[in-house]
């Protein structure tokens, strides 16, 4: 799924695998619900859900936001992609089936609408640490619909990078990860990185660099496969992955694109998750034409057993208290502060932030991890209400508040305090372990910026 026309594909046509009735059932009855999986050897959960919960109910609020309507506040239209339907957060359309699955049902009502839903993680942090591998998987059983009927039909699961929200006219620079994707209930799943400038660039948008494959086995659309991205830190060039079932389909590495494009992609705090069902679109058009037809069956769902995230290893990558200085780290969690408050905040997925700072302030995080490749950019999220003629900057020290600063950047009245943009700066490079300070410097005394998360690169 992207955030902007793409998927104009030549393709070859797909043979559509049916199974028997009998076989289809029997499969169903063994597959529909399994808990999230043993954390392999070696590796450490960092966030999952198996949609556990009573028939009807909506996914977890603290896991999960949904989104509404045809499009972000001030984003593209019909989502970016063209796509017809209304997202709603009807249950109709959005619902645990009490058997530890989630459904995200299409549904057409009389007049013609389409309704369907889409949900996205709270979190938007999901990066592997320097040195590890992130895996990012999930269990889910296509629409099953195939042939006239299924024209349309736009399943996908699939990562946007953190700096998309509140911006929505970033991509695809701030990279896409199509884990899963499928049109028109073809046998297929495609797995696509969409990356640097639209159109052209390093990835070939709008199309993106992709890659497709058969379900192993049954169809994608009559049982549940296991949907897997790997993001590998371990290995240099850096390594991007795709699998189905275990068997990988896709790759790229870090070698295939110049500095600023990978960084742009990756050196931001992370990456949301997000699961939909759109019916209509660039990618279902491309390949049969305008979609959904009247031939269209409505009321057929996506299901979706887990969804779940591990990174290698088991130990701590930072000392005890510290964090991983590419990670979004939360400002209200400082270990130490002079002159300011926490408070509630009203950014996109809630929480806290630093907030009544002025001059001469300042916040402390001990044990931040920059590991061996120079961090050369900070970036914070950042909100002002201060006056006309107030500003100040925001300032990177490492070891001692008094420390020459390493990097900053001006701010001024954005709008309101919790009005939030995400600012980058260049600093020196840094390697290695330390205590950061953020400092505040201003030539008036009044507060003149609260402070929600930063973020190093």
């Amino acid at each position: 799924m992207t955030t902007t026309i793409r998927h104009r594909r030549r393709l070859a046509a797909v043979a559509v695998v049916l199974m028997a009735l009998t076989g289809l059932l029997v499969k169903a009855a063994v597959s529909a619900s399994a808990a999230v999986p043993p954390t392999p050897s070696g590796w450490s959960l960092v966030w999952s859900d198996d949609f556990n919960g009573g028939a009807g109910a909506l996914p977890s609020s603290a896991n999960w936001i949904i989104d509404t309507g045809h499009s972000y506040p001030g984003g593209p239209a019909n989502w970016g992609t063209g796509e017809v339907q209304n997202y709603t957060s009807s249950t109709s359309n959005l619902s645990l089936d009490g058997s530890g699955n989630l459904r995200i049902t299409p549904l057409r009502s009389g007049s013609g609408e389409w309704t369907s839903a889409r949900i996205e993680t709270r979190r938007a942090d999901f990066k592997p640490a320097d040195g590890r591998i992130l895996r990012i998987e999930g269990r889910i059983q296509m629409p099953n619909v195939t042939g006239n009927a299924a024209l349309g039909y736009w399943p996908a699961f699939w990562a946007l990078g953190s700096p998309y929200r509140g911006n929505y006219w970033n991509w695809p620079g701030i990279g896409e990860f199509d884990i899963m994707e499928n049109v028109n209930g073809i046998n297929s799943v495609w797995g696509v990185l969409h990356c640097g400038v639209n159109p052209g660039g390093p990835c070939n948008e709008t199309t993106g660099l992709g890659a497709s494959r058969a379900c192993p086995g049954s169809t994608c659309q009559s049982a549940y496969h296991t949907y897997r991205f790997e993001w590998d830190r371990s290995v240099s060039p850096n390594q991007l992955r795709w699998y189905v079932d275990g068997q990988q389909f896709h790759g790229v590495n870090q070698s295939q694109f110049d500095a600023t494009t990978w960084n742009n992609m990756t050196g931001h705090a992370g990456y949301f998750l997000l699961l939909n069902v759109a019916m209509g679109g660039a990618f279902p058009d491309a390949l049969a034409g305008p979609t959904p037809t009247a031939a269209t069956v409505p009321g057929r769902p996506m299901m979706v057993d887990y969804v779940a995230v591990w990174q290698s290893g088991t130990g701590p990558t930072n000392p005890p208290g510290g964090v991983d200085a590419r990670s979004t780290i939360q400002a209200e969690r400082h270990q130490a502060q002079s002159g300011t408050i926490v408070e509630t905040t009203t950014d996109t997925g809630g929480g806290q932030n630093v907030g009544a700072i002025s001059n001469g302030d300042w916040l402390r995080y001990d044990g931040v991890n920059f590991g061996t490749a120079a961090a050369t950019q900070f970036r914070a999220r950042v909100a002002s209400g201060a006056a006309a003629g107030v500003s100040g900057l925001v300032q990177v020290r490492l070891d001692s508040p008094t420390a020459a600063p390493i990097g900053d950047f001006a701010v001024a009245n954005t709008g309101g305090w919790q009005s939030w943009r995400t600012v980058p700066a260049n600093i020196l490079g840094v390697t290695g372990t330390h205590t950061v300070y953020l400092t505040f410097s201003s030539g008036q005394p009044a507060d003149f910026v609260n402070v929600n998360w930063f973020s190093f690169s």
